[in-house]
């Protein structure tokens, strides 16, 4: 039976009656703090994707108001709109260009003020104002924010359920509807949220569907509070694939029914979810909340000031064992991305080998001897079907086995093969993915999928050759401390990007810290493991076998210890966090 916890919750203390489930109690949580005021402006603000007709179906009856305003009936047409958002979402099927723009600018200004002069001459009773957008019509007598997970808002997505915010476009290519979202949408109302979420007197979860749950702003913001103070996990999700494996489903006690799980991303906050528990309610916002709002205590000073509000550090899974290659790719260098899209940093990465089948090979960087020019015009044949890439003949082809540790700054050609379960760390730009061979597959919408040869070419380096390679990126083992029962060796990264990584072995408790800076780390030996404060100043923690697990920068000295199951036994972890 898999341990392997894949609702990983963080329990407040303090605000057990904080929290509500259902509309109806929703509604008289509402109804209690409207009564007071003989007319009460209430703010539903939304984040793209909630499902307002459950709102008006579910909510608005309930509360009775004397007037409601749906605030999307101020937005800009969707024709200016995708006049205006044409530089960022480009033509390309993939990449866009991050944009900078407010949510302001997507509503129409008269159309706003007279939702504006509505509110101002109703003169008693309840005024709701809700969607996406609903605060800049009214700052609210009592401001509730709608939230959900960017992973949920994907699955409304595929199922057609849902377009992108302001657009018809429910049947539009996924990978353009999901570009739309992350270059934009997403961007615009992270900007608009947060100072709404420090200010919120309530938070709705919307997650799922028909099960709404909701917080004071004040309790979700102490749970915010205490949770960059120790140890915790997001929520993992996980995602089919054409070449994906069966190392998960089996490991993690997945759908048996699903052909594979492909992904697994298990630390990525810009995706995942965060539980929060108050009482008996548990609350499933956006980890990325945490981010936006506790930024400092979570990420540390010196990664706060280089990052902002953005988690730097990405764990994430690639199982193919008995599956297939992942797609030949390399990566944006850093003058690239910034130039091509908008990022300011791009996506280094690495491959940790937590599993991998006795012929597991990693590709990574040319052949010494290669034409640039001949493997480009290989490359460009094959991607017109007219044979298939030699891989044999321009690409590296090299063994790969448990515990292996394989460096891949931007510019390195790269993939895994088939037969491997790769714990892939990695900086959190995660879409850049230049694709230059896809062995001739389709995607699992039957579809070509996406090759960019034309972005590739311009940054491969075609100086990472065999000698290099195996000189800087293959298992670069560097003994650093040891003691009774345990040991510390630094893995990487390479000196271009900007993650250390250190792997400590250990059979007793091994302290560490944090050194200012947020830590991600993995347990990729052993059954399970209790992190816990010398000084008491968190619960124990327990993580078990592949479990991706944060310490927030504010934890400073914890220390992991075998469970005591695991007494006896050999473990390992691998830690990340940013260098100075």
């Amino acid at each position: 039976m898999t341990t392997y916890d894949k609702f990983p919750t963080v329990t407040v203390q303090g605000y057990d009656d904080s929290a509500w489930q259902n509309w109806e109690s929703i509604a008289r949580t509402l109804h209690a703090r409207i009564q007071q005021q003989t007319r009460t402006i209430l703010v539903i603000d939304c984040y793209p994707g909630v499902r307002l007709a459950e709102l008006e179906d579910n909510l608005l009856p309930r509360l009775r108001p004397t007037l409601a305003i749906n605030v999307e009936q101020a937005r800009q047409d969707e024709c200016a709109v995708h006049d205006m958002l044409a530089r960022n979402l480009t033509d390309d099927r993939v990449f866009g260009v991050l944009s900078c723009h407010q949510l302001g600018e997507f509503f129409d200004p008269a159309r706003l003020d007279a939702l504006q002069t509505q509110v101002n001459q109703c003169s008693e009773g309840l005024i709701v104002i809700y969607g996406p957008g609903a605060a800049l019509v009214h700052p609210g007598d009592v401001l509730v924010y709608a939230d959900l997970p960017r992973w949920e808002i994907q699955q409304r997505m595929r199922s057609g359920e849902t377009g992108n915010w302001g657009a018809e476009n429910q049947h539009e290519d996924m990978l353009r509807r999901y570009k739309r979202a992350f270059f934009v949408e997403w961007r615009v109302f992270d900007r608009h949220k947060t100072p709404l979420l420090r200010r919120a007197d309530f938070i709705l979860d919307t997650t799922q569907a028909h099960q709404p749950a909701m917080v004071t702003g004040e309790a979700l913001r102490a749970g915010l509070t205490q949770t960059a103070t120790q140890p915790f996990r997001v929520v993992p999700f996980f995602d089919p694939g054409v070449w994906g494996g069966q190392w998960m489903k089996q490991q993690f006690d997945l759908d048996p029914s699903a052909p594979n799980y492909a992904w697994c991303f298990d630390c990525v906050p810009e995706e995942n979810s965060l539980l929060l528990r108050f009482g008996a309610v548990r609350i499933e916002i956006p980890s990325q909340d945490l981010v936006l709002l506790e930024p400092r205590a979570l990420l540390g000073e010196k990664v706060h000031a280089r990052f902002g509000a953005e988690f730097p550090i990405r764990f994430d899974f690639l199982d193919t064992i008995g599956g297939q290659n992942l797609s030949f790719q390399v990566h944006p260098v850093t003058e690239y991305i910034q130039q091509q899209f908008g990022m300011h940093y791009t996506q280094d990465e690495s491959y940790y080998i937590l599993e991998a089948e006795p012929d597991a090979v990693v590709y990574l960087g040319t052949r010494t001897g290669t034409d640039p020019q001949a493997m480009m015009d290989d490359l460009r044949r094959a991607g017109r079907g007219e044979k298939t890439f030699d891989d044999a003949r321009f690409v590296n082809q090299i063994p790969a086995k448990k515990h292996d540790h394989f460096l891949i700054p931007a510019g390195t050609v790269h993939c895994s093969g088939a037969g491997t379960m790769v714990l892939e760390i990695s900086a959190t730009p995660y879409i850049f993915t230049f694709k230059l061979w896809d062995w001739g597959r389709l995607g699992l919408d039957g579809l070509p999928r996406p090759v960019h040869l034309e972005h590739g070419e311009k940054v491969i380096d075609w100086q990472r050759d065999t000698q290099w390679v195996h000189q800087h990126l293959v298992n670069q083992f560097e003994p650093i401390a040891q003691g009774n029962h345990w040991r510390e060796e630094r893995t990487g990264l390479h000196e271009r990007e900007f993650i250390e990584t250190r792997r400590h072995w250990f059979s007793e408790p091994v302290v560490h810290h944090t050194g200012g800076g947020v830590n991600v780390l993995n347990l990729v030996e052993g059954e399970s493991a209790i992190v816990d404060s010398p000084t008491g100043a968190f619960a124990p923690f327990t993580v078990h076998y592949a479990e991706t697990f944060i310490i927030p920068a504010s934890v400073g000295e914890y220390r992991i210890s075998p469970a005591a199951c695991a007494s006896g036994q050999s473990l390992a972890t691998i830690k990340a966090w940013v260098r100075s």
